[in-house]
């Protein structure tokens, strides 16, 4: 799980490429344009710190390196009753 300041570095990455560049007219052009630009930083744009591999392409390798970390379970995740 990210911390709190890759967390904060993500949201001024996605600012400054979105908000802070570019005025829009309704929600519905910046939610276009965010859905493009999370997609080329997820597909696209490659990271120094997976060395060199785009965010997919490390998930993709983690998944057929160890596919066990994929794997959920369910168990974990039913609701108990409200006691």
């Amino acid at each position: 799980m990210p911390g709190n300041g890759q967390v904060e570095r993500m949201n001024r990455t996605t600012k400054e490429a979105t908000v802070k560049r570019y005025h829009y007219e309704a929600h519905d052009e910046l939610r276009q344009h965010l859905d493009g630009f999370v997609a080329a930083y997820n597909f696209a744009r490659r990271l120094k710190t997976l060395r060199g591999l785009t965010r997919y392409e490390a998930i993709c390798k983690a998944w057929t390196e160890e596919p066990s970390r994929f794997i959920h379970d369910q168990h974990n995740q039913i609701p108990l009753p409200n006691i």
